[in-house]
């Protein structure tokens, strides 16, 4: 028994980066990249969705939001923006969902800046 609890542990703990343990200052100042498209603090909308209340929400689901036909399948899946999702979205966006508008955004390859920038998005 306390094997096997080592053994799920070890797995638990090389399954990725703690995006809960990011820093939310630097999330916010990384955030300014994002805001050339996206707002954080209202629910109104430019270029890219509102992401107030992100973390959480199902993907492509803000009403009023002109989505890609590539992130509405995304969303058809029953996809959810969990810091898994985001944290692999952020890595490379246009290689985790093929067709997204998101073709101009360089990726965040850093994970200490996907954590921060969920630490972050998880504030709002």
């Amino acid at each position: 028994m306390r094997l096997h609890f080592s053994l799920s542990l070890i797995v638990v703990m090389m399954a990725g980066p703690a995006f809960a343990d990011g820093d939310v200052a630097a999330g916010e100042k990384l955030f300014q990249r994002c805001n050339v498209c996206h707002l954080a603090t209202d629910s109104n909308h430019r270029n890219g969705p509102s992401l107030l209340g992100v973390v959480g929400r199902q993907v492509a689901a803000v009403k009023g939001f002109a989505y890609s036909d590539a992130m509405k399948a995304f969303g058809a899946t029953g996809a959810v923006w969990d810091e898994r999702t985001l944290g692999e979205f952020l890595k490379n966006p246009t290689e985790f969902v093929k067709g997204t508008r998101m073709s101009g955004v360089p990726p965040l390859r850093r994970d200490t800046e996907r954590a921060d920038l969920i630490a972050y998005l998880k504030t709002l």
